[in-house]
């Protein structure tokens, strides 16, 4: 085999980690947007954790009740969110690692099969000159003999 038959392979193994590394950086995109909208809503919800001054009806006080549970569900929601967005983060990160390995298998095979090939181109060239410098000395020989 010579490395010019793995040129195919080793582009399609770079092309499966450019894809992979895009992907992890799409999720590690989404997972940071994931995790500023709980901050928010954790300030969100510390602001109205306060017990409220000023209110004066029973109705007032179970809107507000019914509000911080709505904060309360949203922000589980959301740390079910950032915790989902994460694991698929990691196995992101997993098919990069392992992308970036296939292509480094095949480019070291590949540059081992090119310096075989290289050794190889060498000992032609040497067989060819000690081929022409035996020639030579054969016909100066046969030359100089009576």
């Amino acid at each position: 085999m010579n490395a010019r038959r793995l040129d195919p392979l080793l582009r399609r193994a770079e092309e499966r980690e450019n894809a992979a590394a895009r992907d992890l950086a799409e999720k590690t995109r989404a997972l940071a947007n994931h995790e500023q909208r709980l901050a928010e809503l954790a300030r969100y919800a510390s602001e109205y954790a306060p017990p409220a001054s000023g209110i004066t009806s029973p109705a007032q006080l179970l809107n507000r009740q019914a509000f911080r549970e709505r904060i309360d569900d949203a922000i589980a929601r959301q740390r079910q969110a950032v915790e989902q967005t994460r694991a698929t983060c990691d196995v992101e990160r997993a098919r990069l690692i392992i992308a970036s390995r296939d292509s480094q298998v095949l480019e070291r095979l590949a540059a081992s099969y090119r310096s075989r090939e290289a050794r190889e181109q060498a000992r032609r060239e040497q067989k060819e000159l000690d081929d022409l410098a035996a020639r030579g000395l054969t016909q100066r020989s046969a030359l100089e003999t009576p």
